[in-house]
């Protein structure tokens, strides 16, 4: 399967509606509850996350996938759910979620604002955060 990338999934959602795709990226934020969690995943591509929704039925690894922290480096294979009522246009509807790479217990960055005087302190991540990322694209014109 060819790995796909959130900016693909956006401009053209409707070739990808019910099809199982492959993409790659860090965690933004993992929430858990008893048979279901929610992942925002973001892989540098787009501004925005996308969201991938995991259930306890569908995957084996429920437990310790809920334990992924932000930051961890995750590929996700799953089928692209169109959600017209949601916030969001779409989400993935994970199948298998499987860890490339683990963020420690300290890791900085948080789903949260950061002031830029905290980024200067942790300059290897800034490009991980909106603020920066948005820099970054506009300077790439």
């Amino acid at each position: 399967m060819e790995k796909t990338v959130v900016r693909q999934l956006v401009r053209d959602t409707g070739r990808y509606a019910n099809q199982e795709v492959e993409i790659s990226g860090w965690i933004r934020s993992n929430r858990d509850q008893k048979s279901f969690g929610f992942i925002a995943l973001n892989d540098g591509t787009h501004f925005n996350t996308l969201q991938v929704v995991y259930e306890k039925e569908s995957l084996d690894n429920f437990e310790e996938v809920a334990r992924f922290r932000t930051g961890a480096a995750v590929t996700v294979r799953g089928i692209l759910v169109e959600t017209p009522q949601a916030k969001q246009a779409f989400e993935i509807k994970a199948r298998e979620v499987i860890l490339a790479g683990d963020s420690p217990e300290d890791y900085p960055i948080q789903p949260k604002r950061h002031t830029r005087e905290f980024l200067r302190e942790v300059a290897h991540l800034r490009p991980r955060t909106n603020l920066f990322a948005a820099v970054f694209r506009i300077r790439s014109l």
